[in-house]
């Protein structure tokens, strides 16, 4: 499966922006997905992931409340939803896929990814 994210752009602290995850050559049907962001001289960080059965949420306790994932019906979109945006947010945001066995637990690990989107940037202005 093929990974395109998409939605980034500038924004204006406090505002908010809406990032897809879409899979081409298939779908996420029996995969975990998960987004990471890599700011400026920064290493790549996990921000969310869904577990393939949809009810299964890891978020980083700094972004929670601010950031949700979410995944559509048909299962060929993933969704990062990010409000009250601040400039430290600013960063190239990637998704990834990662095969059903992978546990809770590892989802915040980038190796457990198989599949990874060529990322989309996210500026976030004061």
């Amino acid at each position: 499966v093929q990974l395109q994210a998409s939605g980034g752009g500038l924004v204006q602290a406090g505002g908010s922006l809406r990032l897809s995850c879409a899979a081409s050559g298939g779908t996420f049907s029996g995969y975990n997905v998960g987004w990471f962001r890599q700011a400026p001289g920064k290493e790549r960080e996990f921000v969310v992931g869904i577990r393939w059965t949809g009810n299964t949420i890891s978020y980083v306790d700094s972004l929670k409340g601010r950031f949700t994932i979410s995944r559509d019906s048909t299962k060929s979109t993933v969704y990062l939803q990010m409000n009250n945006l601040r400039p430290e947010d600013t960063a190239v945001y990637y998704c990834a896929a990662a095969p059903k066995r992978i546990i809770y637990s590892q989802l915040g690990v980038p190796s457990s990814y198989e599949h990874w989107g060529p990322g989309t940037l996210v500026t976030v202005s004061s």
